[in-house]
């Protein structure tokens, strides 16, 4: 918020529907001019992703189908951070579920909101080094359908400029890393 600027007063807030992985609230809030009126929301407990790179520069994506856009989405390995979990833990976790390698080397790339319009979801980048393919990776979801996709990154920036189906995550993500990845 900016200096000086009055928040808007909550208030009333319901539980429209609790899910798996995110719960669905309708509020109703007094802004500062007076005005009232309700603002939808998607609580959500955050995610991890990680930017996983190869020995040899290569990236280490999934491509995964997405029931909501009726297709496959190019992206980083991520996860929903389980209450027991770290961000960290979290994907850790779900590098080996997804793609069956194990990081040695790990470090944050920052976080930021994934969609602050509707939901307070946050995403928590990491990149990994020093990958180490599993001979008994765990096993994944068996709701995903998932075919590790390996890239360099000038072949995944080509990718998102040609505006091929990559996930906004990893398309903010993979701008995070940029730096880290010459």
């Amino acid at each position: 918020m900016h200096p000086g600027s009055t928040p808007p007063q909550l208030l009333q807030s319901r539980l429209f529907f609790r899910g798996r992985k995110f719960n669905y609230e309708v509020n109703r809030l007094k802004l500062p001019n007076g005005a009232e009126g309700e603002w939808e929301c998607v609580r959500h407990p955050g995610g991890a992703l990680v930017i996983p790179v190869t020995e040899d520069g290569q990236l280490v994506l999934v491509r995964q189908y997405r029931f909501t856009v009726k297709g496959c989405l190019l992206e980083f390995p991520a996860g929903t951070v389980e209450t027991f979990e770290s961000p960290l833990e979290t994907i850790q976790r779900e590098i080996e579920e997804e793609t069956g390698y194990r990081a040695a080397t790990w470090q944050k790339l920052g976080q930021f909101f994934l969609a602050p319009g509707y939901s307070d979801e946050i995403i928590y980048a990491f990149l990994a080094r020093d990958l180490v393919k599993l001979e008994n990776p765990p096993e994944g979801d068996e709701d995903e359908q998932i075919e590790t996709v390996l890239m360099r990154p000038e072949e995944l920036h080509k990718a998102i400029l040609d505006q091929e189906p990559v996930d906004a995550k990893s398309i903010a993500a993979f701008f995070l890393a940029l730096p880290h990845l010459s």
